[in-house]
């Protein structure tokens, strides 16, 4: 087991993840300072304060996540939830290291990638690119499935029942468009490009007269369960990369 300057590894990641190269909702890297070197990686979905106590149960040093803190448009004040999280970090001298929209577009370890492994699924070819970056993909299968099989499969796969929204008229499906999170208004993106199903991590009202007048199957299959795989995969390959301890701590989450 060895460490790594944590200097170092901030950039190694911030080269390898193109930090960058997005306009983010918050800022990518390092989100609070804690311990030089790096030994013990928690990685999680949300940095929670459960997330946050496993890591010190742990005694890990660096949290590694997808979302972190310092949205734009939340109160700046380091009060309530955020003082309690920001304590605990800084008591026990853990860093925290959030990557967001880079972790979602990433062709190895990114949240959308990583979902088509989970649900093998073919990368065939982008959804939409945004800001010059991939955001989602999709999958051209050999053969049709019908709606309760892909619901079948994501239920599967993911250990949760997606909502599914069937169209109006009986359709099979033979191109799968996806994005993780909260991604819902891409439903449209993706009836251009001849998707027949889509889906995401969330649902909104108007997704379900969409899906059904523009004949396309939704599936809101979870904001968490969706991007359970970005930062485990990136933490993975830190641990072999550094030879680093590493453990994703799955927080449930049925949202």
């Amino acid at each position: 087991m060895m460490t790594v300057l944590r200097d170092d590894l901030v950039k190694q990641l911030s080269r390898m993840l193109r930090v960058d190269q997005f306009n983010d909702y918050c800022p990518n890297g390092l989100q609070v300072e804690g311990a030089g070197t790096v030994r013990r990686i928690i990685s999680g979905v949300t940095a929670s304060q459960a997330l946050i106590e496993a890591a010190i149960e742990r005694q890990a040093d660096t949290v590694l996540v997808h979302h972190g803190y310092f949205w734009k448009g939340e109160p700046a004040a380091v009060a309530g939830m955020k003082k309690q999280r920001l304590k605990l970090l800084l008591e026990h001298d853990i860093n925290l290291l959030a990557y967001h929209l880079p972790l979602d577009a990433h062709a190895e370890f990114g949240n959308n990638v990583q979902l088509a492994r989970v649900l093998d699924l073919p990368v065939s070819g982008e959804l939409m690119k945004q800001n010059n970056q991939v955001m989602g993909l999709f999958a051209d299968l050999d053969e049709a499935i019908s709606g309760e099989q892909l619901a079948s499969r994501l239920h599967e796969k993911l250990g949760r029942q997606a909502l599914h929204i069937a169209p109006s008229a009986n359709k099979t499906i033979k191109r799968i468009a996806w994005c993780t999170g909260g991604a819902q208004s891409y439903i449209h993106r993706a009836v251009d490009i001849g998707a027949d199903a889509y889906i995401s991590g969330e649902v909104s009202e108007p997704t379900f007269h969409t899906a059904r007048e523009l004949g396309i199957h939704y599936y809101a299959a979870g904001h968490h369960a969706t991007e359970r795989y970005g930062a485990k995969a990136l933490g993975e390959w830190l641990a072999a990369e550094y030879d680093l301890v590493h453990e994703f701590v799955d927080i449930d989450n049925p949202v």
